[in-house]
């Protein structure tokens, strides 16, 4: 524990294994600047397993996760103007820029090269970043975020990741300039089909089984499913969409996805995979198309995200789950087993007393462990 510090509270993983266990630390105190958010709910996101299993190559232990974060604010210094004790805040993927390259001065903060995310990553000071699995975080105003009423807690927490990853480049790349435009979203990404339809896209799921075709249409509200698996339907789709957002996170073929596009389709890549993707160029050229990515979102747009998404009721689907129950979440996400965010209730699961049960359990297990060999 750092002398003077904030002591703080919350799960971290300590080694490649990824397996988080209770892990005390500190945060730096309030600053003038600085806003001090006592943590409600926090969602799992899949670049917190990525992080936490060092599947990028960047992880330092230990590493407290968490990036979705919706909490009270509970300390405002005195140069914080926007928010007071007792509002309702998130804290999102990053929580630090320069404030005076190009891309701060047009609200771009997401792509500023001195971007500091909000764990796994050190402060100018030096202070090491953790995370929102804890009780507590102590963040710059200018990176904090008002969260609107009538948007909730808990299924609005993954917006500050997920919601934000999806609206951004809509935005960009002219999905909400036309309404009736054809969108596929390949993947995991039940918040773009949300988003896409309140912007008056024609939606599409695009997926390698019809699993959850009903549930995209009848709870999601996409226009249509399809399967790639069923070579008759994508050759019928051949040509049929103006863009598609690939969310997918794992090794996949892009061929597939461009004979989906029209001439000057557009294919964005918001999904993060181990392994470079093979970028198939005879599809390219021959109509005109384009391949994009995009990372999140600035503070401002995210704001306005923030803003109509709680206008157009949109909220990301979630399962509840107490902190202790974070290592099977994790394996579970890692085998695509949720329905369709897990999120935290850090409020009221997380406390020192899991150390103690955590402890006992470890205890348990060397036991059965020891008596095994007999």
């Amino acid at each position: 524990m750092v002398d003077g510090g904030h002591k703080a509270f919350g799960w971290a993983a300590k080694n490649e294994s990824g397996v988080l266990s209770p892990f005390h630390f500190s945060r730096r105190e309030n600053g003038e600047n600085d806003v001090t958010v006592k943590i409600l709910f926090c969602g799992v996101c899949h670049s917190d397993l990525h992080t936490i299993k060092n599947h990028w190559g960047i992880s330092r232990y230990p590493i407290v996760p968490g990036h979705e974060i919706v909490g009270i604010a509970t300390k405002v210094g005195k140069n914080v103007t926007k928010f007071k004790e007792g509002d309702r805040v998130g804290v999102g993927v990053i929580i630090g820029s320069c404030q005076s390259c190009e891309s701060c001065n047009q609200d771009l903060e997401n792509y500023c090269s001195k971007l500091v995310f909000t764990y796994n990553s050190r402060s100018s000071d030096g202070t090491r970043n953790q995370g929102g699995y804890s009780d507590v975080i102590v963040v710059d105003h200018r990176f904090v975020l008002r969260f609107p009423d009538g948007l909730p807690s808990d299924a609005g927490a993954p917006l500050l990741c997920a919601g934000i990853t999806v609206y951004s480049p809509m935005k960009y790349y002219g999905m909400t300039e036309d309404s009736g435009k054809h969108l596929g979203v390949s993947g995991l990404g039940h918040i773009a089909v949300k988003i896409g339809k309140a912007f008056g896209l024609r939606v599409t799921v695009i997926s390698r089984s019809s699993e959850k075709e009903r549930e995209a249409i009848d709870r999601l509200g996409a226009d249509a499913f399809l399967v790639t698996t069923d070579s008759q339907k994508m050759k019928d789709a051949v040509g049929t969409m103006d863009f598609i957002m690939d969310t997918v996170s794992a090794e996949h073929s892009l061929l597939p996805l461009f004979s989906l596009l029209n001439v000057n389709g557009k294919l964005v890549m918001l999904g993060l995979p181990e392994k470079p993707l093979e970028l198939p160029i005879f599809p390219l050229v021959s109509g005109r198309k384009m391949v994009g990515g995009s990372q999140i979102g600035g503070m401002k747009e995210t704001q306005e995200m923030l803003e109509f998404c709680a206008k157009h009721n949109i909220v990301s689907d979630i399962e509840l789950i107490k902190m202790s129950d974070i290592n099977s979440a994790m394996d579970r996400l890692a085998r695509s087993d949720v329905r369709y965010r897990f999120v935290i209730d850090v409020a009221n699961s997380l406390s020192p007393a899991s150390v103690i049960s955590c402890d006992i359990k470890e205890h348990v297990d060397h036991e059965v462990s020891v008596m095994s060999r007999f």
